[in-house]
């Protein structure tokens, strides 16, 4: 029996009284996947992104490991939420135009306290100034920098299009904006190489596309560390206390850990592995989430029908935004169909071996967005299930 097999023999054990759609994760996965990301980041602590991992339950047992310290969370909204449930450093990793969320941080000490939120504008402050409906707590910032990687005078563009602040002087002229203007203070600075830490450079079949992907990357990492310690240095002179220095991701945890002037690492997607966590040299995950869909039909040779499954992830449309079948081996989408809200055909001869009711296991592509389809994770460890917990979603918490 291959690994995969003894898996999905476990699962079905575990979840052999559940009906499906079911989501699980694998805790001995997850806490391998832990120990790894603490592993590659050499001593400096990990921020675990709430967004790849939406489960207050789950976000407590990492945060309970040593080496893990903090959360970036997406929306103002959840960050005011995890404050409120005892999460006290909460790194809000987006810009937010949450007018009634502004004026309760500003309203409240405990919350001014927990949570950090993002700007890389001063007309975002205004925003803030204009929400606050006489609270007066002083509002913690941080500042996002520019990480992508420009060629050929800009005209070749590698990485998220995010922070308009590129250079030293840019981000050093926002911290004095901060600085000179009342009832803020300027405590961090996030980049975020979204084009290393979330691309893989290993992608089956495509060994140029690879390794254009691993020669960008390399070129990619040695520009931004570089200019990143020279921000660093040039907001340290107008903010000498400055708490931290945020980068990274699951993809780029230990390049971005070896840079100096990075304090900590931020990542999430790392404890679950999702699909698109598969194609990367530099680490090897375990896959612990996962959702099962019923076999509901056998139109014939080779073909079963699963109730549900169109849950695309965010980013550019494409077939590696679909959730990829993952139990039993072998199983592949109609190429006329894809997967669908309802129902979706799967191909292969192992198709013939379901039965009707049998479990198909499927792994989401990106982490955290499973969470938004299913109220509850049931958490397995070996072949049994040992705690059902909330989802974001199964809490009442849709943020986005």
């Amino acid at each position: 029996m291959t690994a995969r097999a003894a898996d999905r023999a476990r699962y079905d054990r575990a979840t052999a009284q559940l009906d499906a759609p079911v989501a699980i994760v694998d805790l001995d996965a997850f806490d391998a996947n832990a120990d790894d990301l603490v592993r590659r980041a050499g001593g400096k602590p990990i921020r675990v992104a709430s967004k790849s991992v939406r489960c207050r339950a789950l976000l407590e047992r990492v945060l309970a490991r040593e080496g893990f310290a903090g959360i970036m969370s997406f929306t103002l909204a959840e960050s005011l939420w995890l404050a409120r449930s005892g999460f006290d450093d909460v790194l809000l990793a987006y810009p937010s135009a949450d007018r009634a969320g502004y004026a309760e941080l500003a309203a409240d000490p405990k919350l001014a306290a927990a949570v950090t939120v993002m700007i890389d504008d001063p007309a975002q402050l205004d925003l803030i100034d204009a929400a606050r409906a006489g609270g007066s707590e002083v509002v913690r910032v941080c500042l996002e920098l520019d990480t992508a990687l420009k060629l050929l005078g800009g005209r070749v563009r590698f990485g998220a299009r995010r922070s308009p602040l590129r250079s030293s002087a840019q981000v050093a002229e926002v911290a004095r904006a901060v600085a000179r203007r009342p009832g803020f203070k300027v405590v961090g600075i996030m980049a975020y190489e979204g084009h290393v830490a979330g691309v893989g450079d290993a992608v089956a079949g495509r060994p140029l596309r690879s390794r254009a992907v691993r020669l960008m990357q390399a070129a990619a990492r040695r520009e931004l560390a570089e200019r990143r310690a020279a921000v660093v240095r040039a907001v340290r002179e107008v903010v000498p206390d400055l708490e931290f220095v945020n980068g990274g991701g699951t993809g780029s945890v230990q390049h971005t850990a070896a840079e100096d002037s990075v304090t900590e690492i931020a990542a999430g997607s790392g404890l679950y592995v999702p699909r698109l966590f598969d194609n990367y040299t530099s680490f090897t995950g375990r896959p612990a989430a996962l959702f099962a869909l019923p076999v509901v039909r056998r139109p014939g040779v080779g073909v079963v029908t699963v109730l549900g499954g169109g849950y695309p992830a965010s980013g550019a449309p494409g077939a590696d935004r679909l959730p990829v079948p993952y139990l039993p081996e072998g199983l592949r989408y109609d190429p006329q169909e894809g997967a669908g809200e309802v129902q979706t055909p799967l191909l292969g001869p192992v198709a013939d071996d379901l039965l009707i009711g049998d479990k198909v296991w499927f792994r989401h592509a990106k982490a955290g967005e499973l969470c938004e389809r299913f109220d509850t994770l049931h958490l397995v460890e070996g072949d049994a299930i040992t705690a059902t917990v909330p989802t974001y979603r199964g809490e009442g918490r849709t943020f986005l």
